[in-house]
């Protein structure tokens, strides 16, 4: 045995299998860190669809108008996995239409998409791979703008005027052929259901077709000021006392009168025509004697608001005998004329009435009231108004008697603010006299001017 370990052979054996064993562990280790590293020699392939990419288009935007090309296409990309997923992530490559040739003519066209800043080791695919477009010469055209609302959003008897737009036109830049179409150029006004007051707002302004399509163009500006004044119709009428009720027993009502003597009604021209006075119930079954009420007014159906919602009533009573109260006027019955007296009678009347005609053509007579206060009536509580002058002086015509018993108490003088709108306006007096007297103003116009109310902080 140990005559064959000394040998040389035995040692040249052992000394080859050392070296199959380290060659056999060596590369076994490198295989491992290999494939620890990702260092396969085969990598491996792979797609990735990545949507919604941008499409870009070059071209001569000052002169050209371009339509037709999709906003975003679908990129499918091959190759390396680890390659396609810096790709999805980064998405450092773009898609294009190139239509940027000066010679390039106008009218359809088919176009490819192109990609570039793409890693050359990853292949692409477009969907769709090209597009049907449209090129245009550039045209800019001033139009005038046209304010429309929707008039059933208003509430129930108001009315408004014709809307205002500030500006008045605008510049509408796009292809030559839609430029062409344009028949309106419409400022929407948004209002909400009920309204009842004047609007100021914003409306974007859209090109349409005859067939009222919207057309692919672009507006300067975009958008216009609007504004709708909404009023009401008015009409003042007089407030009539009527009495309900018995009278006491000694009690005699000689008079009632109110105050103020008219109201102003809002509402439909309609219902307007119908109502020449308010009727105002003054119950005297309680009145033991001269009595001043603030009564409330009843306000017609079909009347929207009324620019008073109270009067002052003044009832003027007398003490009397039951037995007068009660007494009835005696009316004596008169003989039946003859004809012939009836005809005396019109013949010795007729100087008789064209004398009493003169005397009242020479009774009319003049009196001037000064001083007299201008109510404004119908003022919004959101606001105040102020009267240039609220006084002025008023000169009754009539006869002499009938103007002595009138004084300034009778005079009712209003001017109505219920449709103004901030600023300053010359409104026309409502006068309110008697009955059987004319009247003169030196003005029948007052300056009003019409200011917002601070806030309450």
């Amino acid at each position: 045995m140990d005559k064959f370990t000394n040998s040389a052979w035995f040692m040249r054996i052992v000394a080859f299998a050392l070296a199959a064993l380290l060659f056999i562990s060596i590369n076994f280790e490198m295989e491992s860190d290999k494939k620890s590293l990702g260092l396969s020699t085969a990598p491996e392939i792979s797609t990735e669809t990545i949507e919604n990419v941008p499409v870009e288009v070059y071209y001569d935007r000052e002169n050209l108008v371009v339509s037709g090309v999709p906003e975003t296409v679908d990129v499918t990309l091959k190759g390396a996995k680890s390659l396609l997923i810096n790709a999805k992530n980064q998405r450092d490559f773009k898609v294009y239409v190139d239509l940027s040739d000066p010679a390039i003519s106008m009218g359809d066209r088919t176009v490819t998409f192109k990609i570039s800043e793409l890693n050359e080791k990853l292949v692409a695919t477009i969907d769709p791979e090209y597009a049907e477009v449209n090129v245009q010469e550039r045209v800019t055209k001033e139009f005038s703008v046209e304010a429309e609302y929707n008039s059933s959003l208003l509430e129930e008897g108001y009315t408004a005027g014709q809307p205002t737009v500030s500006p008045q036109t605008v510049k509408i830049t796009g292809a030559k052929d839609a430029i062409e179409q344009i028949s309106y150029v419409k400022a929407n006004l948004e209002i909400s259901k009920g309204l009842n007051e004047t609007v100021n707002s914003k409306a974007t302004v859209k090109a349409l077709d005859r067939d009222l399509n919207k057309l692919d163009v672009t507006i300067e500006p975009s958008s216009v000021a609007v504004s709708l004044k909404v009023s009401i119709p008015s009409k003042t009428v007089s407030i009539a006392p009527k009495q309900t009720g018995k009278a006491k027993d000694g009690i005699r009502i000689t008079s009632i009168s109110v105050d103020p003597k008219e109201v102003t009604l809002f509402g439909s021209e309609t219902s307007l025509e119908k109502i020449d006075e308010v009727n105002l119930p003054v119950n005297i079954s309680k009145i033991d004697g001269d009595t001043e009420l603030e009564l409330d007014l009843n306000k017609p159906d079909s009347v929207q608001k009324m620019s008073l919602g109270k009067a002052q009533v003044k009832i003027r009573t007398e003490k009397v005998d039951v037995d007068e109260e009660d007494a009835e006027p005696v009316v004596e019955e008169e003989e039946p004329e003859t004809e012939q007296k009836q005809e005396e009678q019109v013949v010795e009347e007729k100087p008789k009435a064209e004398e009493e005609e003169e005397d009242e053509a020479a009774a009319i007579e003049s009196k001037t009231f000064n001083n007299i206060q201008i109510v404004p009536v119908g003022m919004r509580d959101d606001q105040d108004a102020e009267l240039e002058s609220d006084v002025t002086s008023i000169t009754l015509l009539g006869e002499a008697d009938d103007l002595k018993k009138i004084t300034k108490d009778d005079i009712n003088l209003t001017v109505d603010v219920s449709n103004l709108d901030e600023g300053t306006h010359d409104v026309e007096l409502a006068v309110t006299v008697p009955e059987g007297v004319e009247w003169e103003l030196d003005s029948k116009t007052v300056s009003v001017t019409i200011t917002q109310k601070d806030e309450e902080t």
